[in-house]
């Protein structure tokens, strides 16, 4: 079959000669291919080659990373991990290691909805401010690199945001009171970052929220009531901050909530009766001020793959309800003030001496006997 080409500028018309319709085959805009080329000469990856397959003028053909519109061929998505199982990484054997920092440039591709630049360990900078001028940006990821500076406090603006993971970096200020704007978002995850100040109030905003990963900041204040006010909320860490205060009862009353890792703060108070008898099947309050008794409220509802309340100041007996539970699996009480026998039978038949250690007066087994 023969074939005429003609070149428009960005666009290859390829005319069938032999009866068929004339068919349009479009390259992206060179301005999109120009912001990329800019976006890549910040970046230095010397080891794995992500960026070889990037030449030529067809952008959306076969450049590493890149994903473009089907219809109008403007670039949607760049998706660049540092550890992945493509052949390119297999053939090179190891992760990659890119350093540089993420320039402004991106901003110029106006219909991104995917930014994923994560696990390079050397990407450095802060995050363009300019970014949340992209209002089809849907998935933001540059988790695992040594990002600095603050999160851009306009990121409010990104109404159709639904992932936002900037966890294992070195960002720094405040979590900007416009984040409680972003209506769609389910995923947040800041972990490990050196985040100060308080959680904002009203996050309870966040409807569709079923992630929130805060834990290893400098956060302070009290746990914002409105967090409970989130139907989906499935896990919720905010370990290894600055949170004072209690805990808020109505955790116990949400619907799906899995996971609730607080330990590692200054939180004080009595623990909630309700969280015995609740969703919450992973319940981390360890190295806290918590003091007063365990609630005595456990029951058949009652199931715990993980429930660790040592380093605190508890008082008074285990209680017998315990035994209750439908499953308690690792359970931790060290390092309180308890006193009184251990019950026994299930969970108590599975643990040995450490999760009762360094407590007050408390005897059985697994521990001494209590005498007489």
């Amino acid at each position: 079959m023969n074939a005429l080409v003609i070149a428009l500028g960005s666009v290859a018309v390829v005319l069938l000669l032999a009866g068929g319709a004339p068919t349009v085959v479009q390259a992206c805009p060179p301005s999109d291919r120009a912001a990329l080329l800019k976006f890549r000469s910040n970046l230095n990856e010397p080891y794995i080659g992500v960026f070889n397959s990037w030449k030529g003028q067809d952008c959306c053909s076969g450049w590493y990373g890149v994903s473009c519109d089907p219809t109008n061929r403007r670039v949607s998505a760049i998706t660049l991990r540092g550890i992945s199982e493509e052949p390119i990484f297999q053939r090179a054997k190891r992760k990659g290691v890119m350093t540089g920092s993420i320039s402004p440039a991106i901003c110029e591709l106006t219909q991104l909805s995917g930014i994923t630049l994560s696990d390079w360990d050397g990407i450095s900078g802060a995050i363009p401010s300019c970014i949340t001028n992209l209002l089809a940006m849907r998935h933001i990821d540059l988790v695992g690199n040594r990002i600095s500076g603050a999160i851009p406090a306009n990121i409010g603006n990104l109404l159709k945001l639904t992932v936002l993971s900037l966890s294992d970096n070195q960002i720094s200020g405040a979590i900007p009171p416009s984040i409680t704007r972003l209506a769609s978002l389910s995923h947040l995850d800041l972990r490990n970052n050196g985040l100060t100040g308080v959680i904002p109030g009203d996050i309870g905003r966040l409807k569709m929220m079923s992630r929130a990963l805060l834990s290893g900041n400098k956060l302070s204040g009290q746990i914002p009531e409105s967090l409970t006010r989130i139907y989906r909320l499935a896990d919720l860490e905010l370990s290894m901050n600055r949170i004072t205060g209690p805990i808020p009862a109505s955790f116990g009353r949400m619907a799906v909530l899995a996971t609730l890792n607080l330990d590692g703060n200054l939180i004080s108070g009595e623990i909630p009766g309700t969280l015995m008898t609740s969703s919450i099947s992973n319940l981390n309050l360890s190295g806290n001020l918590l003091g007063g008794k365990i609630p005595d409220t456990f029951g058949a509802r009652s199931y715990f793959t993980v429930l660790d309340l040592s380093n605190n100041h508890l008082q008074g007996a285990i209680p017998e309800s315990i035994t209750t539970a439908s499953y308690v699996g690792h359970l931790d009480v060290s390092h309180n003030q308890l006193c009184g026998k251990i019950p026994a039978g299930s969970p108590f038949d599975h643990l040995d001496a450490t999760s009762f250690g360094y407590n007050r007066c408390l005897c059985g087994t697994p521990l001494g006997d209590c005498g007489k």
